[in-house]
């Protein structure tokens, strides 16, 4: 794995994202990296992503899957390109659907591992298929289908200094 997680790329104004940005000091801040040819991160849930006594949050569990999945969209896109992550214009991608499939219900406590891989990278859209991991045992699995925001959006929160 790498030092630095696909998010630690995303331009300071690309980077407040509730689940995903570093910029966000209230948010999970995720960090993803590869790993062979899946993606990797880890996420230690707070005490208040309760759902009921000693479990997490459903929500929250989704929301791993779509950031995990939108930042390995763009790690794939500029894998797809030959490109380095720190290169111009910057890559980034957005949820166009979320599914995710709740298999056990998944103990609050433990460090959660996320996985994806990606599954095809098809012109501006990237589907990931993605699992969690809790004490060895899968208890989500999720798909994301991300596509590439338009470079001149890109551009525009970059001149505005606005968040995606």
């Amino acid at each position: 794995m790498t030092d630095k997680a696909f998010q630690d790329y995303y331009p300071d104004s690309l980077s407040h994202c509730y689940g995903c940005g570093r910029l966000n000091d209230l948010g999970h801040q995720i960090k993803s990296f590869w790993d062979g040819d899946e993606s990797v991160c880890h996420f230690q849930p707070k005490p208040y992503h309760i759902a009921i006594p000693g479990y997490v949050y459903g929500g929250l569990l989704a929301s791993l899957i779509d950031c995990h999945g939108t930042g390995t969209a763009a790690a794939a896109g500029y894998r797809a390109e030959n490109r380095a992550m720190d290169t111009e214009p910057p890559l980034r991608y957005l949820t166009a659907s979320l599914h995710v499939d709740y298999l056990l219900p998944t103990p609050l406590g433990p460090i959660l591992e996320v996985r994806a891989k990606v599954k095809t990278v098809k012109g501006r859209k990237v589907v990931i298929e993605e699992w969690i991991v809790a004490n060895g045992q899968i208890t989500v699995r999720g798909e994301v289908i991300a596509v590439q925001v338009p470079e001149e959006l890109v551009k525009d929160l970059l001149e505005k200094g606005g968040g995606a």
